[in-house]
């Protein structure tokens, strides 16, 4: 992979980090979940808020490490190469998931014996 190629994965990693901190703070700046105000079916919905919460929050986690990770790739240039067959990983996985340890084939293995 070339220098260029790198630069464009590293902006477009950047750019999802950056999106991922704007919509935390769009979450954080929503009323207060679990907050008891309101009929019973506001307060339902505010535990379902909260739920909802919680899992955008380990999901953002997840991916957020996960691109930070990549990034760290980058300047090991180990970037766009498979942890598990070494092989390089596709340019279509890289533009869809450019996150990725793995390439499709061993993902897809992983997946099936999960």
């Amino acid at each position: 992979m070339n220098k260029s190629d790198l630069l464009r994965y590293k902006n477009l990693l950047l750019s999802k980090r950056q999106e991922l901190s704007s919509d935390k703070s769009m979450v954080d700046s929503l009323s207060t979940a679990g907050e008891l105000r309101g009929d019973p079916a506001d307060m339902a919905r505010s535990g379902t808020d909260a739920a909802t919460q919680i899992q955008w929050h380990e999901t953002d986690g997840k991916l957020f490490r996960a691109i930070e990770d990549a990034l760290a790739r980058i300047r090991h240039e180990e970037f766009g190469i498979c942890e598990e067959c070494r092989q390089p990983i596709s340019r279509a996985r890289l533009e869809a998931v450019p996150w990725t340890r793995w390439c499709r084939d061993c993902k897809e293995r992983q997946d099936s014996r999960s």
